[in-house]
């Protein structure tokens, strides 16, 4: 005997909604008990808010007070992260002077004093550490030794992790952490993507998120690698989107 139509519109949207359920890209971040969280006016802009929250079984709270920090000098682009890829706005590039926007896994901390006071695994910065930025290379978008891996293997690269030593006595490294963007290098897609230091509160990066120093000894005092943290950056009307269906915490309008 035929199925009804109406039964079998029932079974339909029952097996579109346990699909859509099954594709819950938030599902790569369920774990996550703390977030940093950076949000910006539009996709072109070089500046923005950070906040910090933490979940509970009530959901997210905002922990700390929120506090300016600077990104790409050209603004933001969707990046390599936990979320699938997006294509409602700018890509990111190696070389676009864009921050990458989406979720992402927060990685190892770094500075040039031998140790720091966070919990996260702590890599203290030698004269010949750099972050390969040279697409194509084997060891493109990652903090390598040269002395380990060969001056060879670093040849063209810009990023010094030693600024202090390489660029002038530049302090934006001395603390930091990774934000774990474009992970299976992909070529051209970006590298060596940081939460580090600024330069002052109006100077944009190459494609980082900046703050000032008590912020960033916050965030690393604070950051635990067994709450599985995850930076977030987005653009406001991005976020408003998303929040519901990335299960992002709800912010004040009055913040944003």
């Amino acid at each position: 005997m035929p199925m009804r139509p109406c039964l079998l519109l029932v079974l339909a949207l029952a097996v579109a909604g346990t699909a859509i359920a099954a594709h819950d890209e938030s599902a790569a971040w369920s774990a996550a008990r703390q977030m940093v969280l950076v949000t910006t006016p539009g996709w072109n802009t070089n500046h923005g808010t950070l906040r910090t929250f933490e979940r509970s079984a009530d959901g997210w709270q905002e922990i700390g007070q929120a506090a300016p920090v600077t990104v790409g000098k050209a603004g933001a682009a969707w990046g390599l992260g936990l979320n699938a890829p997006r294509h409602d706005g700018p890509l990111k590039r190696e070389g676009d002077l864009r921050s990458p926007a989406g979720v992402f896994d927060i990685g190892e901390a770094f500075g040039y004093a031998a140790k720091a006071d966070t919990a996260m695994p702590y890599r203290a910065l030698s004269a010949s550490d750099w972050c390969v930025d040279v697409s194509g290379s084997p060891q493109y978008n990652r903090i390598v030794d040269a002395k380990v891996v060969g001056e060879k293997a670093v040849e063209g690269s810009t990023e010094p992790m030693r600024r202090d030593l390489h660029v002038h006595g530049d302090q934006r490294y001395a603390r930091g952490f990774v934000i774990e963007h474009n992970p299976q290098q992909r070529a051209q897609g970006g590298s060596c993507i940081f939460a580090h230091l600024w330069k002052s509160p109006t100077d944009a990066t190459t494609g980082c998120t900046a703050m000032a120093p008590p912020l960033m000894h916050r965030l690393l005092a604070w950051l635990r690698p067994d709450e599985h943290p995850v930076f977030v950056l987005l653009p406001a009307p991005a976020y408003e989107r998303l929040r519901g269906t990335w299960h992002l915490p709800v912010l004040d309008g009055a913040a944003r």
